[in-house]
């Protein structure tokens, strides 16, 4: 009987340790919560930086007064010197480029120059044209940039 009281023993405490092990709680692996992901903000739009000078008027002339005015003309003759008169504006003083470009009536560039000055205030910047020989007879366009920027202000002229 001793020996079918120890099997007894034996079966319950297998018993009791199959159902502890079944019964026992599987630790999982602690995880942390994933992390709110906010959404990027949007780019902001770019704000356009104000010029430090800009171009006021833009006037075609062939004479420049002692003050660098220049009165309007849009008739030419074929030796007369071509004035572009260029008045701009800056809160305080800045580098400006200034360029003048004379276009003929086929397209071609007839003439160009750039003036880099330094405006503050109001300032008169005056580029002349002026030619060995005579400008050829027919219309001409006089655009003008500042600071690589068009103003404009496009003139056209005639050349008799």
């Amino acid at each position: 009987m001793k020996h079918n009281r120890i099997s007894y023993a034996l079966a319950a405490a297998l018993v009791g340790t199959v159902a502890l092990v079944g019964c026992k709680k599987k630790e999982e692996p602690v995880v942390a919560p994933p992390a709110a992901v906010e959404p990027a903000p949007a780019p902001a739009e770019p704000v356009p930086a104000p010029m430090p000078v800009s171009a006021t008027s833009v006037t075609v002339g062939n004479t420049a007064a002692a003050d660098k005015s220049v009165a309007a003309v849009g008739m030419f003759g074929v030796k007369d010197k071509i004035i572009v008169s260029v008045k701009t504006d800056a809160a305080t003083p800045a580098n400006a480029a200034i360029d003048a470009k004379l276009t003929f009536q086929d397209g071609q560039v007839a003439a160009q120059q750039t003036a880099n000055v330094v405006a503050g205030g109001a300032d008169t910047t005056n580029i002349e044209f002026t030619k060995a020989t005579n400008w050829p007879a027919g219309k001409y366009k006089v655009d003008v940039t500042l600071n690589g920027q068009p103003v404009g202000m496009t003139q056209e002229i005639e050349v008799k």
